[in-house]
C-alpha cells in the first residue's frame, strides 16, 4: 500500500521484495558465530523464528527436501511485520501431498536396508515446508545448508551432518525460489514438480535436474488430442502471473499452426493470499457466463493446485445459487490434481467428472503398501508433519485436551479409508518422482564409491571418500546417471538436465463419495517417432454424465458435411466458417473439408457432390434404338439401290437407259450403293481402322457420285448443242469426255484425302469433358481444316452440277434428266447446309447420327430424284419406253 493505492508486483519485483525481507530477517537474529582458527568447532544460536513443520533422520549424509504440505492463509507481504508473523490463523494441511513426504522416507529406508548398495553410509533425510510462499521458501533452503534448527549458511562446523542433494519443489514457484539460492553454492535440486525453464535459464541455473519433461511436450500432446476429435474451438483458462502469460505464449502459435482456435480466454487469480480466493469468488458471477459458451465444450487449463482447488470452490458454491451446472471437458496439464483441504472436502467434483490430464508417469515400487500400512501418528520421532496430517485427514485430534470439538484420534486411523481428495494409497507420478529422485542421488553416490575421480580424495585402502563428497561434486555422476529401478524403469536424464520419461493421460471419474478413479487413457511419449507420440484407448474414456457417453463436439459451427466445403467468415477466426456446395465435376468425401477435391477425369460428381463415380462409356451402338434404326434405313437404302441396279441392268438396252448414258448410271448406281454401306463404319465403337476410313470413304465415295452426276449434267447439255446443224460440239460428246470429268473429280479429292491421312489422321479418343457423367468414345478428325476441306469440296461439285443442272432444265423432254439432276442437286444441298450447324452443336453420338443422317438422306435423294421417274417409265409405263415416242418428243 503506497499513499493509499495498492502497487501490484511483477514475479520478479515480488522476488526481490521477498529476499531482502529475507536478508532483514538475518541481519536481526542475535545469531553468533565463533569459529578459532584452531579447530572447526562452530558456536551457532537456534534460529528465534524456526520453521515449525520439517521432518528429520539422521545420516552420513543427509537428502534435504522442500515439501509443500502445509500452509497457510495469509496476507500480501509488509514491511510492517516480521515476514514469520506474516500468517493469519491455523495452517492448512494438503493432507494429499503428504504422500511425496513419505514416497522420500520410503526410498531413504529402501536405500539404507540394501547391504550391497551404499555400505556402511547412512542416509539421512531434512524435509522443510515451504507454505507456497517465496520468502518461506527463501528461509528454508537455507536453513537445509545450514544446522539443523539453525540459520548459518557457507559454514561447515563438525557437529553438522551435510545436505548434499535437495527435492523440490512442487510449485513452478517453489522451484524458481529454491533455484535462486541452490544455484549459488552449486547444490544439485531435483524437481519433481513441473517446472519450464527457457534455455537461457536452463544454461543460468545448472544446478537443476527435473523429473519431469518440459510442458511442451504437454501442450504438443493437447493437440494431438483436439486433433483427434476434431475439437477447433476451445476456451483457454490460465494463472494470472508470469507462468500464465509464459504459457499463452506458447499455445496460441501452436494453436494456430495446428488450425484450432480459442473462444476465449481467461485469467486466474493466483490463489497465494486470502485476498485473491475471495475475489475468485466474488467474480464468479463474471466467470460463468465466460465458461458457459454452449459451443466452447472443451476448456484447457494451466493452473497449479492451488488454483484448481479454488475453482472447485468456486464450482461448490455455484450449486447454491441460480448458476447452472457447468457440462464440460476439463483438460489440464500435469501441474493439476484432484486434492482438497480436509475443511471442505465436500466441494464439487461432479463438475470435473470426465476430465482429461496429461500426469506426470507412475508406477507402484514394490512394498510402498506395506510400507503405508505402517503409518501411524507415532511412527518416527523425526516426523514434524504427521500431527498436522492426521488430524486434518481424519478430522479428530491427538491432543487429550481440545479446546475445539473435534473427537480424539485413535491413532489407529487407517489411510485406505480416506477419499482419493485427502489421500491416495497408491504411488503418484510425482511421489514417484520423489522416489526415483533419491535413488538417482543414491546411485550417483554409489558411483562415486565405486569409480575413482580425481576431484574427491582417496583414504586409505584406495576407496574414495563418499563422506566428504561436496555437493558441487555430484553433478558429474548426476549427469551421468543411468540405471533401473524396483520396477525395471530406467531413469535416465538428457542433455538438457530432464528426465527421459513419458506422461500417461489420465481420465478421471468423479464418484459419488467425493472420491475420484485414475483411469488411464493413454500414453504420451516425447521419445517416439513422429506422429506415434500419443496412444489412445478411447474406448476406456468416460464423458461428463450431460455428455450421455457420446464423443462431445467442440466447434465454432457445425461441420461442413461432405459435399460441402468450408469458406471463411468475414470478420471472424478461421475456425467459423460457412458451407458452400461444391461445384460441378468437383467433391468432398469427408466433413470439415478446406476445399472441394476436382473429380478424376474418368469419374464424375454424384448428386451430393460426396463422391466421385465411375463414368458411362458412350458410343452409337448396333444394339440401341438409333443405331438399330440407322442400320435399317441404310440397309433398306443399299437394298433399293440394288434393285434400281438391276432395274436398269435388265433394261440396259431400252431407250431411256441408252439415252442416259449406261457406264455413268452403272457408276452412280454404284457409288450410291457404297455410300448407304459407308454410313456402317460410323456405327459401333470407334477403332483406329474405322476412325481412318469413316470421313475419307465417305467423302471420296460421294465425290464419284457427285463428279458423275456433274459428268451426266455436262453430257446432257453438249448432246443437246451437238444436235444444232453446223455445231463443232459433237467431238466433245462421248464416253471420253464423262469418264475424265469423273476421273478428275475424283482424283482431287483422293489427292485431299492422302494428304490428310498422311498428315493428321483421324484417331480415336475418349471425350471426358463434354459429358459430365459419360465418356464420349469417338473420332478425333486430326484436321479439322482438312475435313472441311472436304465437305467444301463436296458442295463446290454439288453447287456446280446444280447450277448446270438448273440451266439446262428446259432442254426438250427426251434430256430432261437434267431437270431431275436439279431436283436432286438442291435436296443434296439442303441436306448439308443444314448439317453443319446440326453437327457442330451436336455431342456424341448424336453427332455421328447425324452425319449418318445426313449421308442417308442426301443419298437417298440422289436416288428418288435421279432413278425412280425413270423406273415408273420402265416398270409401269413401258409404252414410253420406244424410241419412237423420245423422237416424237423432239
Amino acid at each position: 500500500m503506497v499513499d493509499g493505492k495498492t502497487v501490484v508486483c511483477s514475479w520478479e519485483e515480488r522476488l526481490v521484495i521477498e529476499m531482502l525481507l529475507l536478508l532483514m530477517l538475518l541481519l536481526v537474529l542475535p545469531c553468533h558465530i565463533v569459529c578459532p582458527m584452531s579447530s572447526i568447532n562452530c558456536s551457532i544460536y537456534d534460529d528465534p523464528f524456526p520453521i515449525p513443520h520439517y521432518f528429520y533422520q539422521p545420516g552420513d549424509l543427509l537428502i534435504g527436501g522442500i515439501a509443500s504440505q502445509v500452509t497457510y492463509f495469509n496476507n500480501p507481504p509488509s514491511f510492517l511485520e516480521h515476514p514469520s508473523r506474516m500468517v493469519l490463523d491455523e495452517p492448512g494441511s494438503i493432507t494429499k501431498n503428504y504422500q511425496h513426504i513419505l514416497a522420500l522416507a520410503f526410498a531413504v529406508k529402501e536405500v539404507n536396508d540394501n547391504p550391497n548398495f551404499l555400505p556402511n553410509i547412512s542416509l539421512g533425510l531434512y524435509i522443510l515446508n515451504s507454505y507456497s510462499l517465496g520468502r518461506m521458501t527463501f528461509k528454508a533452503t537455507l536453513s537445509l545448508l545450514s544446522a539443523q534448527q539453525k540459520l548459518a549458511p557457507n559454514f561447515s562446523c563438525d557437529n553438522r551432518q551435510k545436505v548434499i542433494a535437495v527435492i523440490g519443489g512442487l510449485l513452478s514457484e517453489t522451484s524458481a525460489h529454491m533455484a535462486s539460492i541452490l544455484n549459488i553454492y552449486k547444490t544439485p535440486q531435483i524437481t519433481h514438480g513441473s517446472f519450464s525453464l527457457s534455455k537461457a535459464d536452463k544454461q543460468k541455473f545448472q544446478s537443476i535436474y527435473q523429473m519431469v519433461p518440459d510442458d511442451t511436450y504437454q501442450y504438443r500432446g493437447v493437440i494431438k488430442l483436439l486433433h483427434h476429435f476434431r475439437w477447433s474451438w476451445i476456451g483457454l483458462l490460465a494463472i494470472d502471473d508470469d507462468n500464465g502469460n509464459q504459457f499463452l505464449q506458447r499455445i496460441l502459435p501452436l494453436l494456430s499452426e495446428n488450425s484450432i482456435c480459442f473462444a476465449f480466454t481467461y485469467k486466474l487469480p493466483k490463489m497465494t493470499y486470502l485476498k485473491e480466493i475471495a475475489e475468485l469468488i466474488v467474480n464468479e458471477a463474471e466467470m460463468y457466463p465466460v465458461l458457459m459458451d454452449r459451443q466452447t465444450n472443451v476448456l484447457f487449463v494451466h493452473g497449479e493446485i492451488p488454483t484448481m482447488m479454488a475453482l472447485r470452490i468456486s464450482f461448490y458454491l455455484a450449486s447454491f445459487t441460480s448458476l447452472p451446472p457447468l457440462s464440460k471437458v476439463w483438460i489440464v496439464t500435469s501441474h493439476w490434481d484432484f486434492e482438497s483441504f480436509s475443511f471442505y472436502r465436500i466441494t464439487d467434483t461432479d463438475t470435473l467428472h470426465g476430465s482429461l490430464s496429461f500426469t506426470v508417469h507412475s508406477n507402484q515400487p514394490p512394498g510402498f503398501q506395506e510400507f503405508l500400512h505402517t503409518i501411524r501418528p507415532s511412527w518416527a520421532g523425526g516426523d514434524g508433519f504427521i500431527q498436522n496430517f492426521w488430524e486434518q485427514a481424519f478430522s479428530c485430534s491427538l491432543k487429550r485436551e481440545q479446546e475445539d470439538m473435534k473427537d480424539t484420534c485413535s491413532g489407529e486411523e487407517k489411510l485406505e479409508s480416506l477419499p482419493g481428495t485427502l489421500f491416495e494409497m497408491q504411488m503418484t507420478g510425482y511421489s514417484y518422482n520423489v522416489y526415483n529422485a533419491v535413488h538417482a542421488v543414491a546411485h550417483a553416490l554409489h558411483n562415486i564409491r565405486t569409480h575413482e575421480s580425481k576431484c574427491i580424495k582417496h583414504v586409505e585402502g584406495g576407496r574414495l571418500d563418499v563422506l566428504n563428497i561436496q555437493p558441487w561434486q555430484l553433478h558429474n555422476f548426476l549427469r551421468r546417471i543411468y540405471f533401473n529401478n524396483s520396477v525395471r524403469e530406467t531413469i535416465q536424464f538428457d542433455q538438457d538436465r530432464e528426465l527421459v520419461s513419458v506422461f500417461d493421460l489420465t481420465n478421471w471419474v468423479t464418484l459419488s463419495n467425493g472420491s475420484f478413479a485414475r483411469v488411464k487413457v493413454g500414453q504420451l511419449d516425447p521419445q517416439a517417432p513422429s506422429g506415434k507420440e500419443l496412444t489412445l484407448v478411447e474406448d476406456k474414456i468416460v464423458w461428463h454424465k450431460s455428455f450421455n457417453q457420446v464423443l462431445p463436439v467442440s466447434v465454432c459451427n457445425d461441420p461442413c458435411q461432405p459435399g460441402f466445403s468450408k469458406t471463411k467468415k468475414e470478420g471472424r477466426k478461421f475456425c467459423c466458417y460457412d458451407c458452400t456446395p461444391c461445384p460441378e465435376g468437383m467433391f468432398s468425401g469427408q466433413k470439415d473439408m478446406d476445399a472441394c477435391v476436382k473429380c478424376p477425369d474418368d469419374h464424375y460428381s454424384s448428386d451430393g457432390h460426396h463422391e466421385c463415380l465411375p463414368k458411362i462409356s458412350t458410343y452409337l451402338s448396333y444394339k440401341e434404338a438409333l443405331g438399330i434404326i440407322l442400320v435399317t434405313l441404310a440397309v433398306s437404302c443399299f437394298l433399293v439401290t440394288t434393285l434400281v441396279l438391276g432395274i436398269f441392268m435388265k433394261y440396259k438396252n431400252t431407250p431411256i437407259v441408252k439415252a442416259n448414258n449406261r457406264s455413268l448410271t452403272y457408276i452412280l448406281l454404284v457409288s450410291l450403293l457404297l455410300c448407304f454401306l459407308s454410313s456402317l463404319l460410323f456405327i459401333g465403337e470407334p477403332g483406329k481402322v474405322t476412325c481412318l476410313l469413316r470421313q475419307t470413304t465417305f467423302g471420296l465415295i460421294f465425290c464419284v457420285a457427285l463428279s458423275t452426276i456433274l459428268a451426266k449434267t455436262i453430257t446432257v447439255v453438249l448432246a443437246f448443242m451437238a444436235t444444232k446443224p453446223g455445231s463443232h460440239m459433237r467431238r466433245w460428246v462421248g464416253k471420253k469426255l464423262a469418264h475424265s470429268i469423273v476421273l478428275s473429280g475424283s482424283f482431287i479429292q483422293a489427292v485431299t484425302c492422302i494428304i490428310w491421312v498422311y498428315i493428321s489422321p483421324p484417331f480415336p479418343q475418349m471425350d471426358m469433358h463434354s459429358q459430365p457423367k459419360t465418356i464420349i468414345l469417338e473420332c478425333n478428325e486430326g484436321s479439322a481444316a482438312m475435313f472441311y476441306s472436304i465437305l467444301g469440296y463436296l458442295g463446290f461439285l454439288a453447287s456446280v452440277s446444280f447450277t448446270v443442272a438448273f440451266l439446262a432444265r428446259k432442254l426438250p423432254g427426251s434430256f430432261n434428266e437434267a431437270k431431275f439432276i436439279t431436283f436432286s442437286m438442291l435436296v443434296f444441298c439442303s441436306v448439308w447446309f443444314s448439317f453443319i450447324p446440326s453437327y457442330l452443336s451436336s455431342k456424341g453420338k448424336f453427332m455421328v447420327a447425324v452425319e449418318i443422317f445426313s449421308i442417308l438422306s442426301s443419298g437417298a435423294g440422289l436416288l428418288g430424284c435421279i432413278f425412280f421417274p425413270k423406273c415408273y417409265i420402265i416398270l409401269l409405263r413401258p409404252e414410253m419406253n420406244i424410241r419412237e415416242q423420245i423422237i416424237r418428243a423432239i
